[in-house]
């Protein structure tokens, strides 16, 4: 390289740096300012022989990733300074040691962070990437700069891809629209979410992009001419009032147009709010701040009608990002619906740079309230060890992009859960053992299911019973990630407690079959079984599914032709497709129809081949029954909206787990105490849950019906013998 084009980069550099001292969003002491230089002059040193696939220094990198920190993101000089130094480490000769000596403590641990995420791998595989994510996730606890600061990182990567191969280009965006773009939603990094997201649409469908934003350029005109007409409307109204303000058009992003576009399955043209109006207004203080904010609201509303069950009022109840505004949709000029924003300076920046820009606002008595609640929560969620990392980052961030409602618990608290959560999830929200515990529901002050779906302005009363505890069927009830996750920790526990009585119970049966439980026969009765561990066949033995029947049919096959059978029965090691295979089969291993989850004969439609786990549905053909359509099959959306009424839910269960309801009618003898005495022997069983119970009498006779839910049909001959028992009973016939 010439010394002239030397010299220019290092004229560059130096508008680097007073610029990125000029943009930072925050007022910078000389204190400040001087460990900002310090950070600069290391990272210049460390980066010297360094450079890019494009050819440019390597130190121009640090930088811009520091001035998004500064100001994009409004972070402060620490926070800087470790963006400056947050590829040292990794890539050059200091040491993080020598950092903490030039920088302290708190600036080795962030880079120390950073250094940790920047060598997790990333393969493509998809359970691989989601257990990175949640080791990155727990750095977390030790301080939210060092994602936010990564994130600022990713931002700058995917702003300059263009010099790198095709296929890393795919993977570095795939990872980003899979993890960097939720997490800057949830921190309220809101600009930055909707970039990345563009970002990662550019180069994994490049021509999806490339199309709907020619069309976005094409369409400018008209829509800042829109803008003009709809403020010129109402400008007389908000000077007679003497709001200093700004109007302003905001269009829709691409990725969320793409988005709109394929989940109503419409055209960019059919796309209507393709952009919204944002008030901004000035306050002279707090108090003033919510009153303006409802003056506006009203001209508004004075000049355009308003969608009524489209305002949104996040200013009484914020997000829990801190986000807060009033959204209004109207009816604008030429007919067409418009959302309007209205924000006060101080929301819009907050609603721009998410938590980070609360410094600049918040009292110093007060802590991040918000933030604090949502990382506890996220901590406890990462903790929680028997959830799949892949399970956990599909729930996180369904959860992420949910909207929300505010419900009430009896006292008057007000808590935030995403659209859509049912009682139970509140259960489980309040506290976990609140949810395990959990017998009933009471929404409004009345008895309501578990399933029970609640709305804004709700107060839920929770019915707790230390007998009560959650069973399978909870999972169809619980919508949110940390009502499932508790509810699948305590069903698995559940499952081991079972498995250690039927190690027992199995010992038992087959003593009196003269079989010693060893290791060998373990093995021998795994294969036999056709199950996948010991303590799948202990939980089967315990729950009643393998009963003395088939313990004995194993005996006699055992002594029969003992070689020759386990010559043709024990299999060969698993290769990994197999294994993922005999998963999918052992968790998911029967298909069930309808609310009442029936077992019907059913066909596979060759169109799609759906196989075990995938999420699939029912159509009723007119020769041919039923057959079994994935979800996204290419005749999906043609069957559902031509022939909505043969369309059947269906859904893959494990039969191990499943539930069934089945009515007993009982008759006997009427004698004081009978009815609690019966009620005694089915609440003492550990495995039925009953649902309904009523009795007759008639001149010393009573007749009875009670339905209960059992896993299965051992369970319930256990539950018939021991009501037989009880004296005064004569028959018990199941209906």
């Amino acid at each position: 390289m010439t010394e002239a084009f030397l010299a220019e980069e290092k004229k560059q550099l130096t508008k680097e740096y007073k610029e990125l001292l000029k943009i930072s969003y925050r007022t910078l002491s000389p204190k400040d300012k001087k460990l900002i230089r310090s950070a600069f002059d290391v990272a210049v040193d460390a980066h010297k022989e360094q450079r890019r696939k494009s050819g440019e220094a390597y130190i121009f990198h640090p930088i811009a990733v520091a001035k998004i920190v500064a100001s994009e993101i409004g972070l402060d000089a620490t926070s800087i300074a470790a963006a400056l130094l947050h590829d040292v480490v990794e890539d050059t000769d200091y040491t993080l040691v020598d950092l903490e000596q030039l920088f302290g403590e708190t600036v080795a641990r962030i880079v120390d962070g950073l250094t940790k995420i920047s060598k997790m791998p990333y393969d493509g595989d998809v359970s691989l990437q989601a257990e990175n994510f949640r080791k990155m996730l727990l750095t977390l606890n030790e301080d939210i700069r060092v994602i936010i600061i990564k994130i600022a990182d990713r931002l700058h990567n995917m702003q300059t891809m263009d010099s790198m191969p095709e296929h890393k280009q795919v993977k570095i965006a795939s990872e980003t629209l899979y993890i960097y773009a939720p997490m800057a939603h949830r921190i309220g990094l809101y600009n930055i979410k909707t970039e990345l997201e563009d970002l990662g649409l550019k180069y994994t469908e490049p021509d999806v992009y490339n199309d709907i934003l020619s069309k976005i350029k094409e369409s400018k005109e008209e829509q800042d001419a829109y803008i003009r007409d709809f403020s010129k409307v109402i400008k007389d109204s908000l000077d007679s009032e003497e709001l200093e303000y700004e109007i302003k058009g905001r269009p829709k992003s691409i990725f969320s147009i793409r988005r709109k576009m394929l989940a109503q399955n419409v055209s960019f043209d059919e796309v209507y709010d393709k952009f919204a109006v944002r008030i901004i207004y000035k306050s002279k203080d707090a108090e003033s701040e919510k009153f303006i904010a409802w003056k506006i609201y009203s001209i508004v509303t004075d000049h355009f009608r308003p969608n009524p069950i489209r305002l949104r009022d996040w200013i009484s109840s914020p997000k829990s990002t801190g986000y807060e505004a009033l959204h209004i949709t109207v009816m604008g000029p030429k007919g067409r619906w418009v959302e309007v924003q209205i924000r006060s300076e101080r929301m819009n920046e907050i609603a721009e740079k998410g938590y980070a820009a609360h410094y600049k606002y918040k009292n110093k008595e007060k802590d991040d309230g918000g933030l604090e609640n949502w990382l506890n929560k996220l901590q406890d969620t990462l903790e929680n060890q028997d959830i799949s990392a892949v399970d956990f980052v599909e729930e996180f961030k369904l959860n992420l992009y949910a909207k929300e409602i505010f419900v009430f618990s009896p006292k008057g608290d007000l808590y935030s859960l995403p659209k859509g959560a049912t009682a139970l999830d509140f259960a489980f929200h309040v506290h976990t053992e609140v949810g395990l515990h959990t017998r009933g529901t009471k929404v409004n002050g009345k008895l309501t299911p578990l399933s029970h779906v609640l709305k804004s302005g709700d107060q839920v009363e929770i019915i707790t019973s230390e007998k009560s505890k959650p069973s399978a069927s909870w999972l169809d009830y619980a919508t949110t990630g940390r009502a499932r996750s508790k509810i699948k920790s305590s069903l698995k526990e559940e499952k081991k407690q079972l498995a250690a009585e039927g190690k027992v119970v199995l010992a038992r049966k087959l003593k009196s079959l003269k079989i010693t439980l060893d290791e060998k026969t373990i093995n021998q009765l795994v294969v036999y079984f056709k199950v996948k561990t010991s303590q799948d066949l202990f939980y089967r033995v315990g729950a009643g599914i393998i009963d003395n029947k088939k313990l004995k049919e194993y005996a006699a096959s055992r002594s029969n032709a003992l070689v020759s059978f386990f010559k043709n029965k024990i299999r060969k090691p698993n290769v990994p497709e197999d294994i993922h295979k005999d998963e999918i089969t052992e968790k998911y291993d029967q298909l069930v129809f309808g609310k009442d989850q029936q077992k019907l004969d059913y066909k596979m439609a060759n169109c799609c081949n759906p196989i075990s786990g995938d999420d699939v549905f029912g159509f009723l053909t007119v020769n041919e029954g039923i057959k079994v359509h994935k979800q996204n099959c290419p005749n999906a959306i043609q069957l559902q909206s031509s022939y909505s009424y043969r369309i059947m839910p269906a859904k893959w269960i494990d039969s191990s787990q499943h539930e069934f309801k089945t009515e007993l009618l009982i008759t006997g003898i009427d004698s004081v105490g009978l009815v609690n005495e019966l009620t005694k022997v089915v609440s003492n069983n550990l495995h039925i849950d009953m649902k309904s119970v009523h009795f007759d009498t008639d001149d010393g006779t009573f007749s009875g019906k009670i339905i209960v839910v059992v896993k299965n049909k051992t369970i319930l001959n256990n539950l018939v013998d021991n009501i037989k028992k009880i004296n005064g009973i004569d028959k018990v016939t199941r209906l």
